[in-house]
């Protein structure tokens, strides 16, 4: 018995709501959009010795790396307190700090010089990506326009593809896909070789259920990122909702075979015991 695309309406939504989009691990979104090192090496060697162990500490001891950071926040000025707000985003970020992180990063891309726009940009994004984190979703928005603004003044495409990208995500947990989709469809032609962006613009195409928009948006992801398991997931998620249950039972597998210990695996094999029960004959 084909499968129809009811009975699993609920349980392959990807991601805990469907008012966001994935990725939801913002904790790597802080550090995917941290600036540039350059700023660091231009300081001279105590600055930059500074900013390496504050990052190195991150991952062994949060908390410590707040403490740090705080500490040279308040002992500093100029490019040196730029660089401690940076790693206090960071470090309040590991630690859910949603509030600390985005008054740490909005302070460092107020302290950044107004000729280094794509700093400034960086640290918007961060700012922006921590307010959705503490749910602040109206703060989110207006620092993501902010950001977009400096990406802009940078001149650098992928930068505002990203910004658009971090804009789009907001506006989805606003409820405004539509305009969430206007961001993608910027972001897809600012960064064509981007595959996040793809993934993200084939994400919301399928909750709007535009499948057949949706189809060409994930092998576009699937083309750029070919061993990302989540645009294997969701190419399956697609594939089901269109009606090409096959197609979905396929994509699973491969995810599973291609990241066997991800979540992404886990989730694959949930949905593909949830077919056979439907279906024990497959």
């Amino acid at each position: 018995m084909l499968l129809t695309q009811s009975l699993l309406a609920l349980a392959l939504q990807v991601g805990p709501n469907q008012s966001t989009i994935p990725p939801t691990d913002l904790h790597q979104e802080m550090r995917d959009r941290e600036p540039s090192p350059s700023t660091a090496e231009e300081m001279d060697d105590p600055s930059s010795l500074w900013l390496a162990q504050c990052l190195a500490l991150l991952e062994e001891d949060a908390a410590r790396a707040h403490t740090m950071a705080q500490l040279q926040r308040n002992a500093t000025s100029g490019a040196e307190r730029v660089l401690a707000n940076h790693c206090l985003g960071l470090a309040a970020t590991e630690l859910g700090l949603w509030d600390d992180a985005v008054t740490a990063f909005t302070a460092a891309r107020d302290e950044t010089p107004a000729d280094e726009a794509r700093a400034r940009a960086r640290f918007g994004m961060m700012a922006g990506n921590a307010a959705l984190g503490g749910y602040d979703v109206p703060a989110s928005e207006t620092l993501l326009r902010q950001a977009m603004l400096d990406a802009q003044a940078s001149g650098s495409a992928p930068l505002q593809s990203i910004a658009a990208s971090d804009l789009a995500r907001a506006l989805v947990s606003m409820g405004r896909p539509e305009d969430a989709l206007a961001e993608l469809e910027q972001a897809t032609s600012l960064a064509p070789d981007n595959p996040e962006s793809w993934l993200l613009k084939a994400t919301l195409l399928r909750r709007l259920e535009r499948y057949e928009a949706a189809q060409p948006a994930i092998e576009r992801a699937g083309e750029l990122a070919p061993t990302n398991p989540a645009v294997g997931l969701e190419a399956g998620v697609i594939a089901l909702f269109a009606g090409r249950e096959d197609a979905a039972r396929a994509s699973w597998q491969s995810v599973i075979d291609l990241a066997p210990e991800s979540p992404e695996a886990d989730t694959a094999q949930n949905y593909l015991d949830q077919i056979a029960e439907r279906d024990p004959q497959q």
